[in-house]
């Protein structure tokens, strides 16, 4: 999607922006001109996006803040330790969010990207 950005981060963006949803598709038009302005410093891997809104169109996403896409995390033992969310802002990429409900399992996007991978 875009090589500039991280690779855990561009691998859920990829697997959390279905092709066939149209605000997901004028989502993915936003990502060649995206880049990571922070990352939470916890380790989790959320990611706070930078993005020239002078380049891309807004997505249909409506007003103010809201959750453009999310995916449940469930790990190859079954196990559901988290979720990913994916924020708008006016219809603009706006940050990554990485949720973990375990103290047992990690959750971080690198785990993120590969649970996506292995349970579509």
């Amino acid at each position: 999607m875009n090589e500039s950005l991280p690779a855990d981060v561009a691998g859920v963006l990829e697997a959390v922006l279905n092709a066939d949803n149209p605000v997901h598709v004028a989502l993915r038009r936003q990502v060649p001109h995206l880049s990571v302005r922070a990352r939470c410093t916890c380790g989790c891997g959320t990611a706070y996006f930078e993005l020239d809104t002078s380049k891309v169109e807004s997505a249909p996403t409506g007003p103010g803040t809201v959750v453009a896409a999310e995916a449940q995390l469930v790990t190859e033992a079954g196990e559901c330790p988290g979720e990913v969310l994916l924020f708008t802002q006016d219809g603009y990429l706006s940050w990554l969010e990485v949720c973990s409900w375990s103290d047992d399992i990690e959750v971080t996007l690198a785990a993120a990207h590969h649970w996506l991978q292995t349970h579509p």
